[in-house]
């Protein structure tokens, strides 16, 4: 059985958690994920949505698999999912999660790997790795303390307790709170409005975000040039300036623009 399939709409790919209801955290599960982020990097989509079938997006891992592993395996195992969360950050195009039902452990730190998260009001976020006397092994203390400080996220990281979509929104991890039954609707609706904008003015962003996050202002003001001024002569900005000084000569706030992406 693909436990996680990669598939691709006009120009949003979905990689999708397929073996509901729990979509547990196996090796297959880093088997397929790896194969999945392989394909959407290859292919030609401008926004990329994970969602899961199934009531949650995933209960975390699979802990009769984790015991069957020795030190040297788990390692291995860990290792290569970072590298698949870590290869979605590297993507060049905007990425959205959409959450329902349950996203613990390493499914919360797969949700921290994308750019944007929509959740439902009464999904439900946690940490689970220090109550059984382990850590965050993929991410989750670090882009917790980057989205919502430090000490917000030693409580949740040590404490263990679930957070719910709604305080999610509140603390500014998720960027779209909803009714269960909106939330692909809404998260699909969000990467479709992604993947018809100006993408390599997303890609700009996201590089100076990374550089910020690696180094503060002062090494995004490094590369900031270098980052933004193949723009300014982009397909996009030509379409996105004669479409503004139009508006400004005619007195009137410009239509939305459908970019190429070029």
């Amino acid at each position: 059985m693909q436990v996680i399939r990669f598939e691709q709409t006009d120009s949003v790919g979905h990689i999708v958690l397929a073996n509901p209801p729990k979509n547990l955290i196996a090796s297959a599960f880093s088997d397929a994920l790896k194969r999945a982020v392989h394909d959407a990097g290859e292919s030609d989509i401008r926004a990329l949505l994970v969602r899961a079938e199934g009531p949650n997006f995933s209960q975390g891992g699979d802990v009769l698999d984790f015991l069957e592993k020795d030190t040297n395996q788990f390692r291995t195992f860990i290792g290569e999912c970072n590298q698949s969360f870590r290869a979605i950050e590297a993507l060049q195009i905007p990425t959205v999660a959409a959450v329902r039902g349950a996203a613990f452990g390493g499914a919360f730190e797969l949700a921290l790997a994308c750019d944007f998260i929509v959740v439902a009001e009464d999904a439900v976020f946690r940490c689970i790795e220090a109550s059984v006397g382990s850590a965050p092994v993929a991410g989750a203390v670090q882009r917790l303390a980057e989205r919502i400080g430090r000490s917000r996220a030693a409580h949740y990281a040590m404490l263990c307790e679930p957070m719910s979509g709604a305080t999610a929104g509140q603390l500014g991890i998720a960027s779209y709170v909803v009714p269960v039954h909106e939330v692909e609707a809404t998260a699909l609706k969000f990467a479709q409005d992604l993947s018809i904008g100006p993408t390599r003015s997303y890609a700009a962003i996201r590089t100076l975000l990374k550089a910020w996050s690696g180094g503060g202002v002062p090494s995004a003001d490094s590369v900031i040039l270098d980052v933004t001024m193949a723009l300014h002569s982009s397909e996009d900005a030509r379409r996105g300036r004669t479409a503004r000084a139009e508006a400004i000569r005619r007195g009137i706030e410009p239509a939305k623009i459908v970019f190429t992406g070029r």
